[in-house]
C-alpha cells in the first residue's frame, strides 16, 4: 500500500523547488538540511547517507531485493544487491539453518 500526502498525485515531488514545482535545487536544499544536521548533533551529515540509511535498514528487516530497488529506484536488483550486497553476507547461517529445517521437516 502507498500512501501519499493529501492532495498530491503520486508522481508529484515531496519538495519542489520554488519555481513552478521544479525539482529542488540542491543549493537550495544544503543549506537548511545542514543547519538541520547540526542541530541534531549530526554536523556533517549528508543527504545520501539517509538513502544508504534506508536501504540498510530495509535490508536488515528482511526485505526482498526487488523491494529495496523499486525503493531506491534503482534500474535492476543486479545494481541494488551490487551496491548493498555485502549487508547480507552474514545472513549465510540463516539460509543453512533455513534449508537443514526444511530436509528436517519431510524426513
Amino acid at each position: 500500500m502507498c500512501v501519499y500526502l493529501a492532495g498530491e498525485r503520486p508522481d508529484d515531488l515531496v519538495f519542489p523547488g520554488i519555481r513552478r514545482g521544479s525539482p529542488l535545487r540542491a543549493t537550495t536544499f544544503r543549506k537548511p538540511f545542514d543547519d538541520a544536521a547540526q542541530a541534531t548533533g549530526v554536523p556533517g551529515l549528508c543527504p545520501h547517507q539517509l538513502r544508504q540509511t534506508a536501504a540498510s535498514l530495509a535490508i536488515a528487516s528482511g526485505a526482498d531485493v526487488k523491494v529495496v530497488q523499486q525503493m531506491l529506484g534503482h534500474a535492476s536488483a543486479t545494481m541494488t544487491l551490487d551496491t548493498y550486497g555485502h549487508l547480507r553476507e552474514d545472513r549465510l547461517e540463516e539460509v543453512g539453518s533455513a534449508m537443514d529445517a526444511a530436509r528436517s521437516a519431510t524426513q
